[in-house]
């Protein structure tokens, strides 16, 4: 199983017929340490990029795949955009520490990152021909957007594999991006069914042209993670603690790919934090060995990521999409907002950043806040997590959840249920503090999927129980940053 690791010219003549390609459209590639430190980047691209629409498929935008956008999505930010939770809002004492995803540019979500990681080592290698290759991204939402965009930048084909029953934002948006209709895969089912999604991209590489990066196993998912994402959440930490004594004492972070959780790798190397992973109790894979469907879009279970390293996370931690679909009326309609602003008393800027926050965002939001109350943690204390992407992907689950849920009507009443039952009455059942057994319970599970389903060797299986394997990777980065400024300069040299 190809899972981009490769580090030297795989294919010279796919290398040359790539460089020729990127020559002609005058593209430039940003190495992964320019993302992880986009105040970095020579002056020149900064300053070629102010005049880049962030939404609009410009090469220029791949320069702001990383944390550090401004609120305008244009700008740099000295510091990764982020949220601190209200205790008011939360009914913690502990801060709750939200990096803020929908910054980034063409899709609103840190997928694109993701997408980013997996592709660029393959064209850097010569393993990935954009005039010849189709780059098929499977998902259950994000990801597969963010691989089109960047695909359709550096002029390839892509093809989306995603549910069914995925927002219908995600379709729209999918709609206006691909080259042809016939690329958006809709396979069977919603958030759980990843094994259909496999299933098709079986189907799909029957044809050599299709290149699956599959963001489950490709560890240029976990790498990017953990050298961009990683770096961006200890400088939000630091600049929130300034000169204090707040402690970092959680990560906290849907398991989906596996990718985002990378970061708490970093973290916890870092900053010594824990790693917690949320997961749908609707579908509690790691809790129980279990199955189910839910509705927090953006974390595919049912399974084991490949790429998740599971002998170094502390906890699990089970939330409702019952919880996050309501808390997205709360967050998201004028009369959750009225309510919110009347019962704490946050103004308006506290209040509209809570549209940053997607369902899954908000399922780690909550995640967060149950573990600051399993750890009893208090104001000096500190809990990291994610907002992968904000509400705007969402609108229409607004109008399900109010339909189905609350009879049609989401009023004054129906806010103080919700804000009462799920913000100040979290509590810290269907949590796992993960001992070693349950760690290799989890690990194991894992088997079923890679080895058996999937054809991964048992002895590369195996190796990932080792954790100087997962450290092993970061070391990576300075070898495909090399190949990437060889590859800029050989694009730069006249044809």
């Amino acid at each position: 199983m190809t899972i981009g690791l490769e580090q030297d010219i795989v294919d010279r003549d796919v290398y040359e017929r790539t460089v020729a390609s990127f020559r002609n459209s005058g593209i430039r590639l940003p190495k992964i340490s320019e993302l992880a430190n986009p105040a970095s980047l020579d002056p020149n691209v900064l300053g070629d990029l102010a005049g880049a629409d962030p939404d609009q498929p410009d090469a220029r935008n791949l320069f702001r795949v990383h944390w550090h956008n401004a609120q305008d999505r244009k700008s740099l930010a000295d510091v990764p955009e982020h949220i601190v939770l209200p205790s008011e809002l939360t009914g913690v004492a502990a801060k709750i520490i939200v990096a803020v995803g929908n910054r980034f540019p063409m899709i609103r979500a840190h997928k694109v990152l993701a997408a980013y990681g997996c592709l660029v080592p393959r064209l850097v290698t010569g393993q990935f021909d954009p005039e010849r290759h189709r780059a098929v991204w499977p998902s259950t939402g994000n990801y597969c957007r963010g691989g089109v965009a960047i695909s359709r930048i550096l002029g390839c084909r892509s093809v989306a594999v995603l549910p069914e029953g995925m927002s219908r934002e995600r379709f729209q948006w999918l709609e206006n991006w691909v080259t042809n209709p016939a690329d958006i895969h809709r396979t069977m089912g919603t958030e759980s069914n990843v094994k259909e999604i496999y299933d098709a991209c079986h189907e799909l590489a029957k044809d050599p042209d299709n290149i699956i990066l599959n963001q489950f196993n490709e560890f240029g998912n976990y790498i990017v993670h953990r050298a961009v994402t990683g770096p961006a959440m200890e400088a939000i930490f630091n600049a929130v603690k300034g000169d204090g004594s707040l402690k970092a004492r959680a990560y906290v972070s849907a398991s989906g790919s596996g990718g985002t959780l990378a970061a708490g790798d970093h973290l916890k190397e870092k900053l010594g934090t824990s790693i917690a992973v949320v997961e749908a109790l609707e579908c509690p894979t790691l809790l129980r060995n279990g199955y189910g469907e839910h509705n927090i879009q953006g974390i595919g279970d049912k399974h084991v990521p490949y790429i998740h390293n599971v002998l170094n996370s502390d906890y699990v931690v089970g939330v409702s999409d019952k919880v996050s679909d309501a808390l997205n009326l709360l967050f998201n309609t004028t009369a959750g907002r009225a309510f919110v602003a009347k019962r704490t008393g946050l103004g308006q800027e506290a209040l509209g950043s809570l549209a940053d926050l997607g369902l899954s965002s908000i399922a780690n939001v909550l995640g967060a806040i149950k573990m600051a109350k399993y750890m009893d943690l208090g104001p000096e204390d500190a809990v990291l997590t994610v907002a992968t992407d904000g509400a705007e992907m969402y609108g229409t689950e607004l109008e399900k959840t109010t339909s189905g849920v609350f009879g049609g009507t989401f009023d004054d009443i129906a806010a103080a249920e919700v804000f009462g039952r799920y913000m100040l009455a979290a509590t810290t059942d269907n949590m796992l503090e993960m001992t070693r057994p349950d760690r290799e319970r989890v690990f194991n599970l894992g088997y079923y999927t890679w080895v058996e389903q999937q054809g991964v060797s048992l002895e590369d299986f195996d190796a990932r129980r080792d954790q100087s394997f997962w450290d092993g990777l970061v070391g990576i980065v300075p070898i495909w940053d090399e190949m990437i400024d060889a590859f800029n300069a050989k694009v730069a040299k006249p044809g």
